[in-house]
């Protein structure tokens, strides 16, 4: 069984990089700074081995910032960073970024955009950049945008993409669900994407939430993705709003608890290890 890994992690430092949203009043439990050294004893007490930090900033200083980080802390075994998708040297950033060896894919909060900004003619030539580099890209985006999603899935088959959080679907309020699973079910059928389960908890009523309340949008991913094709993520310590670590890990558990060891083992870490390449080879999507 390959070691565990949680592909979905953030850092930062509020002296360094200010975090507006941290401003939201909801958001105050959060609101400092969180660094390695305040993930590293979960992740031993869960048996996780190495995680993948992603970008929160849409800036370059934030890339040296954190691969500085994972030169220091060996079980980061990666970075997601952020380029520039409109920019004209979009290339040129993207092969300054992928120098560092645990530079594993990129990522623009495109939650915060408009619902076709990824249809825009600026944003997919760079993400053309990232699809002739074979570089992942992570998608952090609300239902609504799937939709432009699986344009881009379709238009760019070499850009190996990763859905994060399963597009955030309203487990909350339990609204748009039917036209959520249409659309992912839809994303799955790109041989390109893989998911993260990872970031559920938010969405979910965070004092209230059960293991059930994830059950079936869990299970639809299963089956849309199928567990090759599926990653774990703490999306810590965004997840501490609704949930420590210990208990987002013995959940993820319950939900594969069904599964295969070999299926538990890939969403565990292999998937994530295949598709951000953390073993030294090539990324791609699956095999």
């Amino acid at each position: 069984m390959p070691a565990i890994v949680d592909a979905h992690q953030h850092f930062w430092d509020l002296s360094r990089f200010s975090q507006d949203w941290l401003d939201i009043p909801a958001h105050a439990p959060i609101r400092r700074s969180f660094l390695p050294d305040d993930l590293a004893g979960d992740l031993a007490a869960c048996g996780v081995g190495r995680s993948v930090f992603v970008q929160t900033k849409h800036d370059v200083a934030e890339n040296a910032w954190a691969l500085g980080l994972a030169d220091r802390h060996d079980w980061i075994a990666g970075v997601v960073g952020w380029v520039d998708l409109t920019a004209a040297d979009c290339a040129q950033q993207l092969a300054g970024f992928r120098r560092h060896r645990k530079a594993v894919g990129i990522r623009h909060v495109v939650q915060d955009e408009s619902v076709d900004f990824l249809a825009r003619p600026d944003v997919r030539r760079g993400l053309g950049v990232l699809a002739a580099a074979r570089c992942p890209y992570d998608l952090l985006l609300f239902p609504p945008q799937l939709r432009s999603a699986i344009d881009v899935a379709a238009a760019l088959p070499d850009l190996p993409l990763v859905l994060d959080h399963l597009a955030k679907p309203a487990l909350r309020t339990r609204r748009g669900l039917a036209q959520w699973e249409t659309d992912l079910r839809a994303l799955a059928d790109r041989p390109n994407v893989v998911a993260k389960l990872s970031g559920l908890v938010t969405e979910a009523d965070w004092a209230l939430w059960t293991v059930d309340d994830l059950r079936e949008c869990v299970a639809i991913a299963l089956d849309a993705f199928g567990p090759r094709r599926l990653m774990f993520g703490s999306d810590w310590p965004v997840c501490q709003l609704a949930s420590g670590y210990h208990r987002w890990f013995a959940t993820i558990g319950d939900l594969i608890t069904p599964l295969t060891a070999d299926e538990r083992a890939r969403i565990l870490g292999g998937t994530a290890i295949a598709f951000y390449g953390l073993d030294g080879t090539a990324p791609r999507s699956s095999d």
